[in-house]
């Protein structure tokens, strides 16, 4: 089979409220994951990985950070052909005096990039997930079918899927219904407990994509989404297929393995993620080498583990300690650090997340927290322990998990 020629299309410019604090001064695709990654790398990470070196990244909602990140992390050296790129596309009001209105309305404002490329098919993604995927499969399952739209699919459970796509789906894979956010959602026939969801991610053949895009810009009563808008109507119109997440397999891990997905779309889905790398057995395995997920270096030293006294000793368990971290002195738990983050001797932090450059310093102890960038937790302090007076000075959700904003400065 003649290997088609596919350009991706990566959603970036959601705002993510139901992440603030975390999204307060960047987008919610250049929110930190795992100690050294931003989301947006894991869905770039999946292109590259999957040989798909064409890559539009639309930007618009808070993007310095974003921005700053994608030049600095993913540039494709000089030694690589003119046509592999990976290119950030601000709104630029080509169509007229208003920004993005929906997903769809980004795509159909930038179709002079697809009609400059000429593409066979259209990977048209979303930067707000944390997963791996093989996109070959999918195109491979797309040309097999004879698909003119393929949306990936994942099943749920029942009470989760309010907040996505549900889908019905023939047994072929064929979808035969589409509900868009459903307050009472249709479960997946014989599984009364779970839905098949829309994961957001869609496989277009071009014209078709092309065509879909214009006849919405004429309606006028559009929110320009593709789950609202573009894909209800086409459905039993044209060939529309649900490729089943379950069913692609990544390199490097074992046969049968279930494959992860994870819409860190709120703090406690975006906390749960996290804790999910400290595993022994990780439910998230950043460690393959054949599936690396991919970002930029720094140039700090490796990690060091200070102090060996009986009272004072840098330790720390089950959790991700990056390069430039000292544990001096100090115990870490069940916890993902950032980059650069210095942690006193005689403090304590347990299951955590603690981002760059933050200082927790002695006697300090913090627990069940998201404490952003640049953050000096003061000597003695407690986050975590007395949740009521937590409430008063940081946001904590409805898990009890507490979450500190970026550049934070505590009272003395």
């Amino acid at each position: 089979m003649k290997r088609s020629k596919v350009l991706g299309i990566v959603m970036a410019g959601g705002e993510g409220r139901r992440l603030h604090p975390l999204t307060r001064d960047r987008a919610k695709p250049a929110v930190p994951f795992g100690g050294k990654y931003r989301i947006i790398d894991f869905v770039l990470s999946n292109f590259v990985n999957s040989e798909i070196y064409t890559i539009y990244v639309l930007v618009q909602y808070k993007s310095q950070s974003l921005i700053e990140h994608l030049q600095a992390s993913w540039r494709f050296g000089g030694l690589l052909p003119e046509q592999f790129f990976i290119s950030l596309v601000p709104a630029q009001m080509r169509l007229g005096q208003t920004w993005y209105q929906g997903n769809a309305d980004a795509v159909y404002q930038n179709l002079h990039l697809i009609r400059n490329f000429r593409p066979d098919m259209v990977a048209v993604f979303g930067a707000d997930h944390i997963y791996r995927m093989d996109l070959r499969q999918m195109v491979s399952f797309h040309q097999e079918h004879g698909a003119q739209v393929t949306i990936a699919a994942i099943p749920v459970p029942i009470e989760e899927a309010s907040a996505f796509g549900i889908l019905q789906v023939s047994a072929d894979g064929r979808i035969t219904g589409f509900q868009e956010k459903p307050a009472s959602p249709t479960p997946i026939p014989g599984d009364p407990r779970h839905c098949l969801v829309s994961m957001g991610n869609y496989l277009f053949t071009t014209s078709t994509l092309i065509k879909l895009l214009e006849q919405d810009a004429l309606q006028e009563d559009t929110t320009h989404d593709f789950g609202r808008d573009i894909l209800p109507p086409i459905i039993g119109q044209m060939p529309v297929y649900a490729y089943d997440f379950h069913r692609n397999h990544i390199a490097g891990e074992p046969e049968g393995a279930p494959p992860y997905w994870r819409d860190v779309g709120t703090l406690d889905a975006y906390y749960e993620a996290s804790m999910d790398l400290r595993n022994v057995t990780p439910q998230l395995n950043l460690y393959n080498q054949l599936w690396p997920i991919r970002t930029g270096t720094s140039t700090f030293p490796p990690a060091k583990f200070l102090f060996n006294d009986w009272d004072r000793r840098g330790v720390a368990l089950q959790s991700i300690i990056p390069e430039g971290c000292i544990i001096s002195g100090g115990f870490v738990i069940d916890s993902v650090l950032g980059r650069n983050v210095y942690i006193h001797a005689y403090s304590q932090v347990e299951w955590s997340v603690i981002m760059d450059n933050c200082r927790i310093h002695r006697h300090a102890r913090v627990r069940h927290a998201i404490i952003d960038k640049n953050v000096e937790v003061p000597p003695g302090e407690e986050i975590g322990w007395d949740l009521e007076h937590d409430r008063k000075r940081f946001t904590v959700t409805d898990s009890g998990i507490v979450v500190i904003p970026r550049d934070y400065v505590f009272r003395r």
